[in-house]
C-alpha cells in the first residue's frame, strides 16, 4: 500500500509550512488537526501525523502500544521499510478523519495510555456534548 497520496503528502507539507512561518514570525505555532493514521496490521502500533518536512520526516503521535504514547518525530521511510508477518506492513487508515487538534490527541492518548483508547474517550465526549 502506498502510505501517502500526493493529496495527503500536499495536506502535511502545508501543515508544517505553516508551522515554519508562524515560528519565524514569532507567532505560537499552530495546532493543526492530524492529517493520516498509520497502523500495524498485526499488532498494537498506531501513529497520527499531521505534518511532513521536506526530508519526509512526519510529526504526531506515535503508540507503539507499550503504554506510553508520546508526541514526536518519526520517518516516512521508516514506516515504509517495516516488514511484518504474512508479508504484511505499515498499512494507512483510508476512513480516518481527523476531527480534534493534535494537541487533544495526544493529551487523551496519554491519559489513555493508548492512542485507540483516548480517541474512543474523545469520540465519546464529543457524542455526548451533541458534537459528532
Amino acid at each position: 500500500m502506498i502510505l501517502l497520496t500526493p493529496e495527503l503528502r500536499e495536506q502535511l507539507r502545508a501543515n508544517d509550512l505553516a508551522r515554519c512561518n508562524a515560528l519565524r514570525s514569532g507567532e505560537p505555532a499552530p495546532d493543526p488537526v492530524p492529517v493520516v493514521r498509520f497502523f500495524n496490521p498485526v499488532g498494537a502500533a498506531t501513529w497520527l501525523a499531521s505534518e511532513m518536512d521536506e526530508d519526509g520526516i512526519l510529526f504526531g503521535v506515535a503508540d507503539l502500544g507499550f503504554g506510553c504514547p508520546e508526541m514526536g518525530s518519526f520517518a516516512l521511510e521508516e514506516l515504509e521499510s517495516i516488514r511484518l508477518p504474512f508479508g504484511l506492513g505499515i498499512e494507512r487508515d483510508l476512513l480516518f478523519e481527523g476531527q480534534f487538534p493534535l494537541s487533544v490527541y495526544a493529551e487523551a492518548a496519554c491519559s489513555a495510555g493508548s492512542l485507540i483508547e483516548g480517541e474512543r474517550i474523545l469520540i465519546r465526549a464529543a457524542a455526548a456534548k451533541g458534537g459528532a
